[in-house]
Protein backbone atom coordinates (compact mmCIF):
# COMPACT_ATOMS: atom_id res chain seq x y z
CA UNK A 1 0.00 0.00 0.00
CA UNK A 2 1.40 3.35 -1.10
CA UNK A 3 -1.26 5.91 -0.27
CA UNK A 4 -1.52 9.68 0.02
CA UNK A 5 -4.83 10.80 1.53
CA UNK A 6 -5.11 14.57 1.36
CA UNK A 7 -7.35 17.55 1.86
CA UNK A 8 -7.07 21.19 0.82
CA UNK A 9 -8.28 24.44 2.34
CA UNK A 10 -8.98 27.47 0.20
CA UNK A 11 -9.96 31.12 0.34
CA UNK A 12 -11.45 33.43 -2.31
CA UNK A 13 -8.93 34.42 -4.99
CA UNK A 14 -9.44 38.15 -4.50
CA UNK A 15 -6.69 39.13 -6.95
CA UNK A 16 -8.31 37.02 -9.64
CA UNK A 17 -11.68 38.60 -8.91
CA UNK A 18 -10.20 42.08 -9.24
CA UNK A 19 -9.15 41.16 -12.78
CA UNK A 20 -12.38 39.43 -13.79
CA UNK A 21 -14.78 41.98 -12.36
CA UNK A 22 -12.63 45.09 -12.95
CA UNK A 23 -13.05 46.16 -9.35
CA UNK A 24 -11.76 49.33 -7.75
CA UNK A 25 -8.13 48.55 -6.80
CA UNK A 26 -8.70 50.41 -3.52
CA UNK A 27 -11.25 47.84 -2.36
CA UNK A 28 -10.01 45.73 0.56
CA UNK A 29 -9.65 41.97 0.22
CA UNK A 30 -12.62 41.52 2.53
CA UNK A 31 -14.79 43.77 0.36
CA UNK A 32 -13.69 42.01 -2.82
CA UNK A 33 -14.60 38.67 -1.26
CA UNK A 34 -18.06 40.01 -0.41
CA UNK A 35 -18.51 40.97 -4.07
CA UNK A 36 -17.49 37.44 -5.05
CA UNK A 37 -19.95 35.87 -2.62
CA UNK A 38 -22.76 38.13 -3.84
CA UNK A 39 -22.08 37.45 -7.53
CA UNK A 40 -21.91 33.71 -6.93
CA UNK A 41 -25.16 33.72 -4.96
CA UNK A 42 -26.91 35.74 -7.66
CA UNK A 43 -25.77 33.22 -10.27
CA UNK A 44 -26.30 29.92 -8.44
CA UNK A 45 -28.40 30.58 -5.34
CA UNK A 46 -25.51 29.90 -2.95
CA UNK A 47 -22.31 31.76 -2.20
CA UNK A 48 -19.83 28.89 -2.56
CA UNK A 49 -17.08 30.26 -4.79
CA UNK A 50 -16.41 28.48 -8.11
CA UNK A 51 -13.36 26.21 -8.20
CA UNK A 52 -11.34 28.46 -10.54
CA UNK A 53 -11.65 31.33 -8.07
CA UNK A 54 -10.45 29.41 -5.02
CA UNK A 55 -6.90 30.04 -3.78
CA UNK A 56 -5.09 27.25 -1.94
CA UNK A 57 -3.80 28.09 1.54
CA UNK A 58 -3.19 24.57 2.84
CA UNK A 59 -2.72 21.03 1.59
CA UNK A 60 -2.52 18.44 4.35
CA UNK A 61 -1.74 14.79 3.80
CA UNK A 62 -1.48 11.38 5.38
CA UNK A 63 1.16 9.21 3.72
CA UNK A 64 1.31 5.46 4.30
CA UNK A 65 3.72 3.09 2.60
CA UNK A 66 3.53 -0.46 3.92
CA UNK A 67 6.65 -1.52 2.03
CA UNK A 68 8.81 1.00 3.88
CA UNK A 69 6.56 0.96 6.98
CA UNK A 70 6.28 4.73 6.75
CA UNK A 71 3.38 6.73 8.17
CA UNK A 72 3.26 10.51 8.42
CA UNK A 73 0.81 13.39 8.77
CA UNK A 74 1.83 16.87 7.72
CA UNK A 75 0.90 20.06 5.91
CA UNK A 76 2.93 21.05 2.88
CA UNK A 77 5.17 24.07 3.24
CA UNK A 78 5.17 26.70 5.95
CA UNK A 79 2.45 29.05 7.14
CA UNK A 80 3.79 31.81 4.88
CA UNK A 81 4.59 29.64 1.86
CA UNK A 82 3.24 31.09 -1.41
CA UNK A 83 0.51 29.19 -3.19
CA UNK A 84 2.73 28.19 -6.11
CA UNK A 85 5.23 26.52 -3.77
CA UNK A 86 2.48 24.60 -1.96
CA UNK A 87 0.87 23.31 -5.15
CA UNK A 88 4.18 22.50 -6.85
CA UNK A 89 5.42 20.57 -3.80
CA UNK A 90 2.22 18.53 -3.79
CA UNK A 91 2.65 17.48 -7.42
CA UNK A 92 6.38 16.92 -6.90
CA UNK A 93 5.45 14.37 -4.24
CA UNK A 94 3.12 12.63 -6.68
CA UNK A 95 5.87 12.57 -9.29
CA UNK A 96 8.34 11.09 -6.81
CA UNK A 97 6.22 8.42 -5.11
CA UNK A 98 3.30 7.75 -7.54
CA UNK A 99 0.93 7.03 -4.63
CA UNK A 100 -2.73 6.18 -4.77
CA UNK A 101 -4.37 9.54 -4.09
CA UNK A 102 -7.30 9.31 -1.69
CA UNK A 103 -9.84 12.08 -1.18
CA UNK A 104 -13.39 12.78 -0.12
CA UNK A 105 -15.00 14.73 -2.97
CA UNK A 106 -11.59 15.22 -4.54
CA UNK A 107 -13.05 14.83 -8.04
CA UNK A 108 -15.63 17.50 -7.35
CA UNK A 109 -13.46 20.03 -5.55
CA UNK A 110 -9.87 19.40 -4.42
CA UNK A 111 -8.38 18.24 -7.71
CA UNK A 112 -10.21 20.72 -10.00
CA UNK A 113 -8.99 23.50 -7.71
CA UNK A 114 -5.43 22.16 -7.90
CA UNK A 115 -5.74 21.87 -11.69
CA UNK A 116 -6.72 25.53 -12.02
CA UNK A 117 -4.19 26.77 -9.48
CA UNK A 118 -1.48 24.70 -11.12
CA UNK A 119 -2.36 26.24 -14.47
CA UNK A 120 -2.45 29.78 -13.08
CA UNK A 121 0.80 29.36 -11.13
CA UNK A 122 2.67 27.59 -13.97
CA UNK A 123 3.10 24.41 -11.94
CA UNK A 124 4.42 21.31 -13.70
CA UNK A 125 3.02 17.84 -12.90
CA UNK A 126 4.01 15.40 -15.67
CA UNK A 127 3.42 12.20 -13.68
CA UNK A 128 0.02 13.33 -12.48
CA UNK A 129 -1.17 14.25 -15.98
CA UNK A 130 0.22 11.12 -17.66
CA UNK A 131 -2.58 9.36 -19.55
CA UNK A 132 -0.39 6.58 -20.90
CA UNK A 133 1.88 8.59 -23.19
CA UNK A 134 4.95 8.13 -20.95
CA UNK A 135 3.93 5.08 -18.92
CA UNK A 136 1.67 2.50 -20.57
CA UNK A 137 0.35 1.41 -17.16
CA UNK A 138 -1.31 4.81 -16.90
CA UNK A 139 -3.45 4.29 -20.00
CA UNK A 140 -6.02 2.23 -18.10
CA UNK A 141 -5.35 3.48 -14.58
CA UNK A 142 -4.42 7.14 -14.21
CA UNK A 143 -5.15 10.06 -11.89
CA UNK A 144 -7.61 11.71 -14.27
CA UNK A 145 -10.07 8.92 -15.09
CA UNK A 146 -13.16 9.00 -12.89
CA UNK A 147 -13.44 5.22 -12.69
CA UNK A 148 -9.74 4.58 -12.12
CA UNK A 149 -8.34 3.80 -8.69
CA UNK A 150 -5.05 5.70 -8.93
CA UNK A 151 -7.13 8.55 -7.58
CA UNK A 152 -9.84 7.17 -5.31
CA UNK A 153 -12.55 9.69 -4.49
CA UNK A 154 -14.19 7.85 -1.62
CA UNK A 155 -17.36 9.91 -1.68
CA UNK A 156 -17.86 9.23 -5.38
CA UNK A 157 -16.96 5.53 -5.23
CA UNK A 158 -18.96 4.64 -2.12
CA UNK A 159 -22.01 6.45 -3.49
CA UNK A 160 -21.78 4.30 -6.61
CA UNK A 161 -20.98 7.41 -8.70
CA UNK A 162 -24.49 8.65 -7.92
CA UNK A 163 -24.50 12.27 -6.75
CA UNK A 164 -27.91 11.79 -5.11
CA UNK A 165 -26.19 9.41 -2.68
CA UNK A 166 -23.26 11.70 -1.78
CA UNK A 167 -22.63 12.14 1.96
CA UNK A 168 -20.50 14.54 4.02
CA UNK A 169 -17.16 13.22 5.28
CA UNK A 170 -17.97 14.42 8.79
CA UNK A 171 -21.14 12.35 9.05
CA UNK A 172 -19.58 9.18 7.63
CA UNK A 173 -16.59 9.56 9.94
CA UNK A 174 -18.80 9.89 13.00
CA UNK A 175 -20.90 6.88 11.95
CA UNK A 176 -17.65 4.88 11.79
CA UNK A 177 -16.59 5.95 15.27
CA UNK A 178 -14.07 8.52 14.04
CA UNK A 179 -13.73 12.11 15.32
CA UNK A 180 -15.16 13.94 12.29
CA UNK A 181 -15.06 17.74 12.48
CA UNK A 182 -13.34 19.09 15.56
CA UNK A 183 -14.47 22.65 16.30
CA UNK A 184 -14.06 23.99 12.78
CA UNK A 185 -15.38 23.60 9.24
CA UNK A 186 -14.45 24.70 5.76
CA UNK A 187 -16.95 27.55 5.93
CA UNK A 188 -14.88 29.19 8.68
CA UNK A 189 -11.56 29.15 6.82
CA UNK A 190 -11.95 32.62 5.27
CA UNK A 191 -12.72 34.21 8.64
CA UNK A 192 -9.79 32.37 10.23
CA UNK A 193 -7.52 33.48 7.40
CA UNK A 194 -8.51 37.14 7.79
CA UNK A 195 -7.74 36.83 11.51
CA UNK A 196 -4.28 35.47 10.72
CA UNK A 197 -5.07 32.02 12.16
CA UNK A 198 -3.15 30.10 9.51
CA UNK A 199 -1.97 27.43 11.94
CA UNK A 200 -5.56 26.71 12.97
CA UNK A 201 -6.45 26.20 9.29
CA UNK A 202 -3.51 23.86 8.78
CA UNK A 203 -4.35 21.89 11.93
CA UNK A 204 -7.96 21.50 10.85
CA UNK A 205 -6.87 20.39 7.37
CA UNK A 206 -4.68 17.67 8.91
CA UNK A 207 -7.59 16.24 10.90
CA UNK A 208 -9.71 16.12 7.76
CA UNK A 209 -6.93 14.25 5.97
CA UNK A 210 -6.79 11.81 8.89
CA UNK A 211 -10.55 11.24 8.79
CA UNK A 212 -10.28 10.60 5.05
CA UNK A 213 -7.46 8.09 5.48
CA UNK A 214 -9.25 6.20 8.24
CA UNK A 215 -12.45 5.98 6.17
CA UNK A 216 -10.23 4.62 3.38
CA UNK A 217 -9.01 1.85 5.70
CA UNK A 218 -12.64 0.93 6.44
CA UNK A 219 -13.33 0.81 2.71
CA UNK A 220 -10.31 -1.43 2.08
CA UNK A 221 -11.64 -3.76 4.77
CA UNK A 222 -15.07 -3.78 3.10
CA UNK A 223 -13.43 -4.65 -0.23
CA UNK A 224 -11.62 -7.56 1.40
CA UNK A 225 -8.23 -5.93 0.89
CA UNK A 226 -7.65 -5.80 4.66
CA UNK A 227 -8.48 -8.60 7.07
CA UNK A 228 -9.83 -7.83 10.54
CA UNK A 229 -6.36 -8.20 12.02
CA UNK A 230 -4.75 -6.13 9.25
CA UNK A 231 -7.27 -3.33 9.85
CA UNK A 232 -6.48 -3.34 13.58
CA UNK A 233 -2.78 -3.28 12.75
CA UNK A 234 -3.24 -0.20 10.55
CA UNK A 235 -5.25 1.46 13.32
CA UNK A 236 -2.33 0.74 15.64
CA UNK A 237 0.13 2.35 13.25
CA UNK A 238 -1.94 5.54 13.21
CA UNK A 239 -2.51 5.62 16.97
CA UNK A 240 1.14 5.04 17.71
CA UNK A 241 2.14 7.92 15.42
CA UNK A 242 -0.38 10.29 17.01
CA UNK A 243 0.62 9.61 20.60
CA UNK A 244 3.70 11.85 20.38
CA UNK A 245 2.42 14.19 17.69
CA UNK A 246 1.38 17.85 17.95
CA UNK A 247 -1.44 18.71 20.39
CA UNK A 248 -4.20 18.89 17.79
CA UNK A 249 -3.33 15.38 16.60
CA UNK A 250 -3.20 14.07 20.15
CA UNK A 251 -6.65 15.60 20.64
CA UNK A 252 -7.81 13.76 17.51
CA UNK A 253 -6.50 10.53 19.02
CA UNK A 254 -8.27 11.19 22.30
CA UNK A 255 -11.60 11.92 20.64
CA UNK A 256 -11.17 8.82 18.48
CA UNK A 257 -10.44 6.65 21.52
CA UNK A 258 -13.47 8.00 23.38
CA UNK A 259 -15.73 7.51 20.35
Amino acid sequence: MNVLAFDIETIPDVNGARKLYELDPELSDADVAEVMFAKRKEKTGNDFIATHLQRVVAISAVYRNTQTDKFSVWTIGKEDSPEREIVQNFFDGVDKHTPTLVTWNGSGFDLPVLHYRGLINKVQAPRYWDLGDDDRDFKWNNYIGRFHMRHTDLMDVIAGYNNRAFAPLDEIAVLLGLPGKMGMSGSKVWEQYKAGEIKAIRDYCETDALNTYLVYLHWLHTRGHLTDSALEHEYGVVKSALQNAEPHLQEFLQVWSEA
